[in-house]
Protein backbone atom coordinates (compact mmCIF):
# COMPACT_ATOMS: atom_id res chain seq x y z
CA UNK A 1 0.00 0.00 0.00
CA UNK A 2 1.34 3.68 -0.83
CA UNK A 3 1.72 5.81 1.94
CA UNK A 4 -0.80 8.57 2.33
CA UNK A 5 1.81 11.16 3.50
CA UNK A 6 3.55 10.72 -0.21
CA UNK A 7 2.71 13.18 -2.86
CA UNK A 8 0.87 11.92 -6.08
CA UNK A 9 3.14 11.40 -9.08
CA UNK A 10 0.92 12.12 -12.65
CA UNK A 11 2.24 10.62 -15.67
CA UNK A 12 0.39 12.93 -18.12
CA UNK A 13 -0.45 13.31 -22.15
CA UNK A 14 0.90 16.26 -23.34
CA UNK A 15 -0.52 15.44 -26.96
CA UNK A 16 0.46 15.87 -30.17
CA UNK A 17 0.87 19.87 -29.90
CA UNK A 18 -2.51 21.69 -30.39
CA UNK A 19 -3.31 23.01 -26.52
CA UNK A 20 -6.93 21.78 -28.12
CA UNK A 21 -6.33 18.40 -27.96
CA UNK A 22 -5.27 17.85 -24.76
CA UNK A 23 -7.92 16.27 -22.21
CA UNK A 24 -10.27 17.91 -19.99
CA UNK A 25 -7.98 16.34 -16.96
CA UNK A 26 -4.92 17.08 -18.11
CA UNK A 27 -5.85 20.89 -18.27
CA UNK A 28 -7.03 20.66 -15.03
CA UNK A 29 -3.79 19.35 -13.61
CA UNK A 30 -1.34 21.43 -15.44
CA UNK A 31 -3.45 24.36 -13.98
CA UNK A 32 -3.09 22.84 -10.20
CA UNK A 33 0.33 21.15 -10.19
CA UNK A 34 2.83 23.43 -8.70
CA UNK A 35 5.81 21.05 -9.88
CA UNK A 36 6.31 19.74 -13.70
CA UNK A 37 8.44 17.73 -15.06
CA UNK A 38 8.12 18.38 -19.12
CA UNK A 39 9.95 16.62 -22.11
CA UNK A 40 11.64 18.39 -24.20
CA UNK A 41 8.82 18.28 -27.22
CA UNK A 42 5.86 19.51 -25.30
CA UNK A 43 6.02 22.74 -26.79
CA UNK A 44 5.15 26.00 -25.12
CA UNK A 45 1.71 26.44 -25.59
CA UNK A 46 1.19 24.18 -23.62
CA UNK A 47 3.19 25.07 -20.97
CA UNK A 48 1.58 28.24 -20.67
CA UNK A 49 -1.24 26.74 -19.26
CA UNK A 50 1.25 25.55 -16.43
CA UNK A 51 -0.63 27.60 -12.92
CA UNK A 52 1.44 30.75 -12.08
CA UNK A 53 2.84 29.31 -9.16
CA UNK A 54 3.95 25.97 -10.65
CA UNK A 55 7.88 25.40 -11.08
CA UNK A 56 7.97 24.11 -14.60
CA UNK A 57 11.52 21.77 -15.24
CA UNK A 58 12.67 20.64 -19.02
CA UNK A 59 13.78 17.30 -18.43
CA UNK A 60 13.94 16.33 -21.80
CA UNK A 61 16.36 14.03 -23.46
CA UNK A 62 16.81 14.20 -26.84
CA UNK A 63 18.75 13.00 -29.36
CA UNK A 64 22.75 13.67 -29.06
CA UNK A 65 24.06 15.37 -25.70
CA UNK A 66 21.81 14.53 -22.66
CA UNK A 67 20.83 17.23 -19.92
CA UNK A 68 19.38 14.56 -17.45
CA UNK A 69 19.35 10.99 -17.76
CA UNK A 70 16.12 8.23 -16.93
CA UNK A 71 17.41 7.09 -13.52
CA UNK A 72 17.76 11.20 -12.29
CA UNK A 73 14.28 11.83 -13.55
CA UNK A 74 12.70 8.87 -11.59
CA UNK A 75 14.39 10.53 -8.42
CA UNK A 76 12.84 13.20 -8.82
CA UNK A 77 9.82 12.33 -8.99
CA UNK A 78 10.41 9.82 -5.93
CA UNK A 79 11.99 12.70 -3.98
CA UNK A 80 8.47 14.85 -4.43
CA UNK A 81 6.60 12.61 -3.57
CA UNK A 82 8.33 12.02 -0.25
CA UNK A 83 7.95 15.58 0.59
CA UNK A 84 4.49 14.75 -0.23
CA UNK A 85 4.38 17.40 -3.49
CA UNK A 86 1.39 16.28 -6.28
CA UNK A 87 3.45 16.25 -9.56
CA UNK A 88 3.03 16.39 -13.11
CA UNK A 89 5.27 14.50 -15.25
CA UNK A 90 4.56 15.74 -18.69
CA UNK A 91 5.06 13.11 -21.43
CA UNK A 92 4.32 14.36 -25.33
CA UNK A 93 1.84 12.39 -26.98
CA UNK A 94 0.35 9.88 -25.20
CA UNK A 95 2.96 8.11 -21.88
CA UNK A 96 2.73 4.89 -22.69
CA UNK A 97 3.21 4.66 -26.53
CA UNK A 98 7.74 5.12 -27.03
CA UNK A 99 7.38 7.13 -23.68
CA UNK A 100 9.13 5.17 -21.22
CA UNK A 101 6.37 5.12 -19.24
CA UNK A 102 7.53 1.84 -18.20
CA UNK A 103 10.78 2.60 -16.65
CA UNK A 104 9.44 5.11 -14.47
CA UNK A 105 6.71 2.65 -13.42
CA UNK A 106 8.82 0.56 -12.18
CA UNK A 107 11.05 3.30 -10.08
CA UNK A 108 7.64 5.16 -8.85
CA UNK A 109 6.06 0.81 -8.02
CA UNK A 110 9.87 -0.23 -5.96
CA UNK A 111 9.57 3.65 -4.38
CA UNK A 112 5.88 2.88 -3.03
CA UNK A 113 4.84 6.14 -4.69
CA UNK A 114 1.10 6.33 -6.14
CA UNK A 115 0.74 7.39 -9.47
CA UNK A 116 -2.16 7.83 -11.99
CA UNK A 117 -1.75 7.81 -16.01
CA UNK A 118 -3.95 10.23 -17.94
CA UNK A 119 -3.86 9.62 -21.61
CA UNK A 120 -2.98 11.56 -24.46
CA UNK A 121 -3.39 11.33 -28.17
CA UNK A 122 -0.40 10.09 -30.04
CA UNK A 123 1.25 11.55 -32.94
CA UNK A 124 0.09 9.56 -35.31
CA UNK A 125 -3.32 9.34 -34.62
CA UNK A 126 -3.33 13.43 -34.89
CA UNK A 127 -0.97 12.95 -37.87
CA UNK A 128 -3.26 10.99 -39.90
CA UNK A 129 -6.39 13.28 -38.39
CA UNK A 130 -4.94 16.33 -39.56
CA UNK A 131 -4.50 15.19 -42.80
CA UNK A 132 -8.17 13.78 -43.40
CA UNK A 133 -7.57 9.97 -43.23
CA UNK A 134 -8.77 6.78 -42.02
CA UNK A 135 -6.03 4.96 -40.78
CA UNK A 136 -8.24 1.48 -40.68
CA UNK A 137 -10.19 1.93 -44.46
CA UNK A 138 -12.13 -1.19 -43.49
CA UNK A 139 -11.85 -1.34 -47.83
CA UNK A 140 -8.12 -1.57 -47.59
CA UNK A 141 -6.80 -2.01 -44.28
CA UNK A 142 -7.77 -4.41 -41.35
CA UNK A 143 -4.57 -3.76 -39.07
CA UNK A 144 -2.84 -1.09 -37.33
CA UNK A 145 1.12 -1.90 -36.36
CA UNK A 146 2.46 0.59 -34.25
CA UNK A 147 6.50 0.47 -34.34
CA UNK A 148 9.78 2.12 -33.09
CA UNK A 149 12.21 2.74 -36.28
CA UNK A 150 14.43 4.46 -33.36
CA UNK A 151 14.77 1.81 -31.08
CA UNK A 152 15.00 -0.89 -34.26
CA UNK A 153 17.79 1.16 -35.49
CA UNK A 154 19.40 1.07 -32.20
CA UNK A 155 19.66 -2.84 -31.79
CA UNK A 156 20.82 -3.35 -35.13
CA UNK A 157 24.04 -1.16 -34.33
CA UNK A 158 24.62 -2.86 -31.51
CA UNK A 159 23.99 -6.59 -32.83
CA UNK A 160 25.37 -8.22 -35.84
CA UNK A 161 23.87 -11.69 -35.03
CA UNK A 162 20.96 -12.78 -37.09
CA UNK A 163 17.45 -11.64 -35.97
CA UNK A 164 18.83 -8.53 -34.70
CA UNK A 165 16.18 -6.09 -37.48
CA UNK A 166 12.76 -5.27 -36.82
CA UNK A 167 10.63 -8.38 -37.65
CA UNK A 168 7.96 -7.36 -40.42
CA UNK A 169 7.04 -10.60 -41.88
CA UNK A 170 3.15 -10.65 -42.93
CA UNK A 171 2.92 -7.13 -44.28
CA UNK A 172 2.86 -8.37 -47.65
CA UNK A 173 -0.51 -9.37 -47.08
CA UNK A 174 -0.79 -5.10 -47.69
CA UNK A 175 -3.92 -4.95 -45.37
CA UNK A 176 -1.61 -3.31 -42.86
CA UNK A 177 -1.39 0.52 -41.97
CA UNK A 178 2.22 0.78 -40.41
CA UNK A 179 2.71 3.98 -38.05
CA UNK A 180 6.33 4.44 -37.53
CA UNK A 181 7.79 6.59 -34.40
CA UNK A 182 11.30 8.00 -34.86
CA UNK A 183 12.12 7.07 -38.26
CA UNK A 184 15.06 9.81 -37.97
CA UNK A 185 17.89 9.22 -41.00
CA UNK A 186 17.37 5.73 -41.31
CA UNK A 187 14.64 5.71 -43.51
CA UNK A 188 16.78 3.81 -46.67
CA UNK A 189 17.51 0.74 -43.80
CA UNK A 190 14.11 0.88 -42.93
CA UNK A 191 12.79 1.12 -46.86
CA UNK A 192 15.24 -1.99 -47.42
CA UNK A 193 13.50 -4.06 -44.76
CA UNK A 194 9.68 -3.23 -45.60
CA UNK A 195 10.62 -4.27 -49.40
CA UNK A 196 12.67 -7.61 -47.94
CA UNK A 197 9.12 -8.72 -45.93
CA UNK A 198 7.73 -8.06 -49.14
CA UNK A 199 6.06 -4.65 -49.06
CA UNK A 200 4.94 -3.45 -52.76
CA UNK A 201 7.37 -0.50 -53.90
CA UNK A 202 4.52 1.34 -54.82
CA UNK A 203 3.18 1.04 -51.21
CA UNK A 204 2.14 5.13 -50.25
CA UNK A 205 3.92 6.63 -47.41
CA UNK A 206 3.32 9.72 -45.71
CA UNK A 207 6.03 11.50 -43.43
CA UNK A 208 4.49 13.75 -41.36
CA UNK A 209 7.00 16.46 -39.07
CA UNK A 210 5.08 18.33 -35.79
CA UNK A 211 1.69 17.14 -36.44
CA UNK A 212 -1.26 19.40 -35.36
CA UNK A 213 1.11 22.24 -34.81
CA UNK A 214 1.86 25.39 -36.72
CA UNK A 215 4.84 23.76 -37.95
CA UNK A 216 3.45 20.98 -39.49
CA UNK A 217 4.77 19.51 -43.02
CA UNK A 218 4.47 16.91 -44.88
CA UNK A 219 5.58 14.39 -47.61
CA UNK A 220 3.21 12.63 -49.24
CA UNK A 221 5.79 9.54 -51.05
CA UNK A 222 5.74 5.80 -51.42
CA UNK A 223 7.71 3.36 -50.06
CA UNK A 224 10.46 3.19 -52.47
CA UNK A 225 10.84 7.07 -52.34
CA UNK A 226 10.68 7.44 -48.35
CA UNK A 227 14.72 8.06 -48.36
CA UNK A 228 14.80 10.56 -50.98
CA UNK A 229 13.46 13.92 -51.66
CA UNK A 230 13.34 16.66 -48.56
CA UNK A 231 13.80 15.48 -45.11
CA UNK A 232 11.24 16.72 -42.49
CA UNK A 233 12.13 17.99 -39.19
CA UNK A 234 11.81 15.63 -36.00
CA UNK A 235 9.62 14.80 -34.57
CA UNK A 236 7.67 12.91 -37.18
CA UNK A 237 6.07 9.91 -37.79
CA UNK A 238 6.19 7.76 -41.04
CA UNK A 239 2.29 6.15 -42.38
CA UNK A 240 2.78 3.45 -44.73
CA UNK A 241 0.21 1.79 -46.09
CA UNK A 242 -3.02 1.26 -49.09
CA UNK A 243 -5.21 2.96 -46.60
CA UNK A 244 -3.17 6.06 -47.22
CA UNK A 245 -4.60 5.91 -51.18
CA UNK A 246 -7.72 7.63 -49.33
CA UNK A 247 -5.37 10.55 -47.88
CA UNK A 248 -7.43 13.38 -50.16
CA UNK A 249 -7.01 16.87 -49.22
CA UNK A 250 -4.03 16.42 -47.05
CA UNK A 251 -2.75 19.94 -47.98
CA UNK A 252 -6.17 21.68 -47.18
CA UNK A 253 -6.49 20.03 -43.87
CA UNK A 254 -2.65 20.71 -43.00
CA UNK A 255 -3.26 24.27 -43.72
CA UNK A 256 -6.39 24.46 -41.69
CA UNK A 257 -4.68 23.19 -38.75
CA UNK A 258 -2.18 25.58 -38.88
CA UNK A 259 -4.87 28.10 -38.81
CA UNK A 260 -6.42 26.65 -36.27
CA UNK A 261 -3.38 26.87 -33.86
CA UNK A 262 -2.69 30.01 -34.73
CA UNK A 263 -6.52 30.70 -33.63
CA UNK A 264 -5.97 28.79 -30.54
CA UNK A 265 -2.50 30.06 -29.27
CA UNK A 266 -3.78 33.90 -29.65
CA UNK A 267 -6.39 32.90 -27.62
CA UNK A 268 -4.12 31.85 -25.13
CA UNK A 269 -2.11 34.68 -25.26
CA UNK A 270 -4.85 36.47 -24.41
CA UNK A 271 -6.04 35.37 -21.57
Amino acid sequence: MSNPEHGKIYLVGAGPGDPELLTLKAHRLLREARLVLHDDLVPREILALAGPHAQVVNVGKRCGAKRITQAEINDMMIEASRAGKDLVRLKSGDPAIFGRLGEELDALNDADVPFEIVPGITAGIAAAASLGMSLTDRRTASRLLIASAHHASEQAARESAPGSKQDWSGLSRGDTTLMIYMPGHGLEGLRDELLEAGLAKDTPAILVSNATTRRQRYRHTTLAEIATGTQLAAPSVLLIGRALDRARGGARASREVSLLIDQAAAALASK
